[in-house]
């Protein structure tokens, strides 16, 4: 058992503090309303790695579902614009673009989305959701022949706009 332990009152500049949970520890929606709009752009990535013989499929159409990665880009699509309903106290934005790629390398399809909006919260969490909805797509479309197949290495790898600039995940 796991008891949350009330944070101390924030200070206005303290970047230390869980802006989900208020100063008795309990869970809220952060108040965006005080939020100049701003251009906000978030770019997230994260990949499945699959057995040769299903990336062969994957890569020659020939999935018994049809075109795996075409689905799956509509699924990101789709993941990102309801990425609200399924984080609880993710605020509902309007989204003004999102872009899916993949690239292949040997076992490894790597999925990469980019989530763009004007408004007073950012987009990380849009960018994140439709990765994983992708990836998790490319799973559902294969498992019947690939249960192996192993998702991972979600992350953030740029955000910009809003109050505290500029994010960029250094590369390892």
């Amino acid at each position: 058992f796991i008891r949350f332990m009330p944070q101390n009152p924030p200070s206005k500049d303290d970047k230390n503090q869980l802006t989900h949970f208020d100063v008795s520890g309990k869970a809220h929606m952060v108040d965006v309303g005080e939020k100049k709009e701003t251009h906000r752009i978030a770019i997230a990535s994260g990949s499945i790695h699959m057995k040769p013989e299903t990336m062969a499929l994957v890569l020659a159409g020939q999935a018994d579902k049809g075109d795996v990665l075409g689905i799956a880009r509509i699924a990101a699509i789709m993941g990102a614009k309801k990425t609200s309903e399924l984080i609880p106290l993710c605020h509902p934005v309007g989204l003004t673009k999102v872009t899916v790629d993949f690239t292949t390398e040997n076992t490894c399809v790597t999925c990469r989305a980019q989530a763009e909006t004007m408004g007073k919260t950012g987009v990380e969490m849009e960018a994140l959701t439709g990765v994983s909805v992708a990836l998790l797509t490319i799973y559902d479309m294969c498992k019947a022949v690939d249960k192996t197949m192993t998702i991972g290495e979600i992350c953030l790898l740029r955000k910009s706009g809003g109050k505290s600039g500029v994010f960029e995940r250094s590369l390892r």
